[in-house]
């Protein structure tokens, strides 16, 4: 029998093999690189994610009710609230209520529950008419919570839009509920808000003898914090009677950063009704010891400077009586003449320029600055405005108080609950 070499290497069967072998490799391999390319691609996705994070809406603590409702199930509940205090397009009472949470007592700041009553107006104990829910005012002869009002209280929850200036009374009552708390051991949840001018911090820190209701810690005319943040301060520096210090809890904002532009949805008070007023309030609120009207008494309060003088400028306007918003404004009735701030190319940041060159408008220095002490409990002290009345320049008066805002600035860093690209202005 003969048998017939066969040459395998070179015969067509293996060859046939070879190449679906081959081919195989290739699809392996081209899976590979695939696998690979894919790899590479999420890999990448993730740092560019991180590189550049997604914008977000900002989200106010009362906005995110998964972040609170289930801690205030089975509580007596006290709220300190205002007309700012939004849940979208509710207001947190009726957003409560809706959910079956019941509500024991209302504390109101000033301006009251609603935000009806003009600067300075008494506050009264009362109900409100849509609820039921009884109000203790926290404006007028009790400006902090007795143990009376606590007693029956688990929680008190503050929901305020403040506006960052120290002389804004909503952090007095702050100040004052947070001491009530320590001293009746109730917890207080702050709902935080964003700062419209939250994005510098600048000015004179408050000096103990000028302490007043529009000045009770020791920081700076604008302080660069949230509520929470403030909250957090007051608690950590020990600034409470006796250095008492309130058990907190804040749910914080959601994509805020101390850099971000805020306008806030709600006006936080009568006479600031947009965002150019709530900017210029803490040059501006210093003519409230002159006699210069800032536009209170008109549909643009903190956005216009004049007086009764034709030389004062060509822009003229006449504050009047507005019920819930001011009764009895500076030149009341009088047509005023000066310079309408609504026009300006850039909106500064605290300035004294204002002030300055108002003065130097008046012969009579008398005529122009009414209450000097009031001046001095808004500034915090007593030497920027002798630094004004000697002729100092602005730069120079800045001087006096750049030591204590530095370390100001680096105190408040530790009590920062959100990003802060800025220092001193």
């Amino acid at each position: 029998m003969q048998f017939r070499k066969i040459d395998y290497f070179n015969s067509g069967i293996t060859k046939k093999i070879m190449m679906r072998f081959k081919n195989f490799r290739l699809q392996i391999n081209s899976c590979k690189i695939k696998i690979l390319y894919i790899w590479i691609t999420l890999l990448m996705s993730g740092f560019t994610a991180m590189a550049y994070p997604k914008s977000d809406k900002i989200t106010p603590g009362a906005e995110q009710p998964d972040q609170y409702l289930e801690k205030l199930k089975g509580k007596n509940l006290a709220l300190v609230v205002n007309q700012t205090s939004r849940v979208a397009d509710q207001h947190l009472v009726d957003y409560l209520l809706s959910h079956h949470i019941p509500i024991k007592r209302i504390f109101a700041p000033e301006h009251g529950f609603r935000g009806e009553a003009g600067a300075g107006e008494a506050v009264e104990n009362t109900k409100d008419p849509a609820t039921g829910v009884p109000i203790v005012s926290l404006f007028g002869k009790n400006r902090k919570p007795t143990a009376g009002q606590l007693k029956d209280i688990d929680l008190v929850i503050f929901d305020i839009q403040d506006v960052g200036c120290r002389f804004y009374t909503y952090i007095s009552t702050l100040h004052y509920l947070m001491e009530a708390c320590a001293e009746n051991h109730k917890t207080l949840l702050i709902l935080d808000r964003p700062n419209p001018n939250g994005d510098y911090f600048d000015g004179p820190v408050l000096q103990p003898a000028f302490r007043s209701f529009v000045g009770m810690d020791p920081i700076p005319v604008v302080h660069g914090c949230t509520i929470g943040e403030l909250a957090l301060m007051i608690n950590g520096e020990k600034w409470l009677a006796n250095g008492a210090q309130a058990r907190l809890e804040i749910i914080k904002v959601a994509n805020y950063t101390h850099a971000m532009p805020y306008q806030p949805p709600v006006s936080p008070s009568p006479n600031l009704p947009d965002y150019l007023s709530i900017r210029l309030y803490p040059s501006l609120c210093f003519f409230e010891a002159t006699s210069v009207s800032i536009g209170r008494g008109t549909g643009f309060p903190f956005q216009v400077l004049g007086f009764p003088d034709q030389s004062f400028g060509k822009f003229s306007f006449t504050p009047v009586s507005l019920k819930g918003i001011e009764m009895n404004p500076v030149q009341k009735d009088h047509i005023c003449y000066g310079e309408d701030l609504r026009r300006m190319a850039r909106v500064p940041e605290l300035t004294l320029s204002f002030f300055i060159n108002w003065m130097h408008k008046f012969k009579n220095r008398e005529e122009f600055l009414t209450r000097s002490q009031w001046f001095n409990k808004l500034m915090g002290n007593d030497l920027v405005l002798k630094l004004i009345l000697e002729g100092k320049s602005e730069a120079e008066i800045r001087k006096s108080w750049s030591v204590e805002l530095a370390g100001y600035g680096a105190m408040r860093q530790k009590y920062l609950l959100y990003p802060d690209q800025r220092s001193i202005k």
